[in-house]
């Protein structure tokens, strides 16, 4: 039993990266209805030079982190502003291509700035500094990891209920041809949107860093954040956390008592299973249109 509760509890640690991945890809897809295959590197990029500030200019965490989040802003605001929407009258299909040609372009940026090889990102937590629960533990930085993911959710929430512009983005996101009319500049709107989520995202990939940093440290939890979002709901903020959760602690499960070679083989099995029960996934609501 013991076993089986750390299995789990391990899974909800792992499950917290990926729902911060599955946020920012939520909030994109949430404005554009387009998934964001460059959600990966535009966290990748911006954890390059963090590392950058703290090894080669000895800037101090507390300083080095909030540039990394103000560079990975202006990031997503520069992506959508001088990529997307210079795009002309393009299909979703279209949006997909140019969001993986972004991906190229940043992950080649950062093998050739960087090189291959993988670094350690100084962090004031350790990765083998552990909490006990009992007779469970967790590592601190997953521990950290998992109250960041619940603390953006709960920012996220109050943003959107709360503030003008958090209003607007929901405006625009529901009838963007209303919204329009009504004042809102909906293409400010977006590339607000591209910013906030490539913050989210580089949160997710700084919580990482210490454990693995190498130029394709984010495609795993990239493809899991996105498999977690498609499984709680691509226009669902809570469903993107849940479904991250359910992701994370099923291939934890599935890898103790199964097999650990197929382990990341289970999430694409679930957005299998759960897009043929529920096509919007479990907490999104599934529109059927008459004509």
């Amino acid at each position: 039993m013991i076993d089986f509760l750390q299995m789990v509890l391990n899974g909800i640690a792992a499950g917290s990266s990926y729902a911060l991945v599955g946020l920012g890809m939520v909030l994109i897809y949430k404005a554009s209805e387009v998934p964001n295959f460059v959600q990966g590197e535009m966290a990748l990029l911006p954890v390059f030079v963090a590392f950058m500030l703290l090894e080669s200019y000895g800037v101090p965490p507390y300083m080095a982190f909030p540039i990394t989040l103000i560079f990975a802003f202006f990031l997503g605001c520069f992506l959508e502003f001088a990529i997307l929407r210079r795009a002309k009258d393009p299909n979703i299909l279209g949006l997909i291509i140019i969001t993986i040609g972004m991906e190229m372009i940043l992950l080649g940026l950062v093998s050739w700035k960087f090189g291959a090889d993988q670094r350690v990102m100084p962090f004031p937590i350790s990765e083998y500094d552990s909490i006990a629960i009992g007779n469970l533990f967790i590592s601190s930085l997953n521990m950290l990891t998992l109250v960041a993911a619940l603390f953006i959710m709960l920012v996220l929430f109050l943003f959107f209920r709360y503030s003008k512009i958090g209003v607007a983005m929901k405006a625009s996101q529901q009838n963007e041809t209303a919204a329009r009319l009504m004042g809102i500049k909906t293409k400010q709107v977006r590339m607000l949107t591209w910013g906030i989520s490539a913050m989210v995202g580089t949160v997710a990939g700084l919580l990482l860093a210490p454990v693995i940093m190498e130029p394709f440290m984010m495609w795993n939890p990239m493809m899991k954040g996105f498999a977690g979002a498609v499984v709680g709901g691509m226009t669902s903020l809570p469903g993107a956390v849940i479904g991250a959760y359910i992701i994370g602690v099923i291939e934890n499960l599935f890898g103790g008592y199964v097999s650990i070679e197929f382990k990341s083989v289970v999430a694409f099995a679930v957005i299998v299973l759960v897009l043929c029960v529920r096509p919007s996934g479990l907490f999104a609501r599934h529109y059927v249109k008459k004509v």
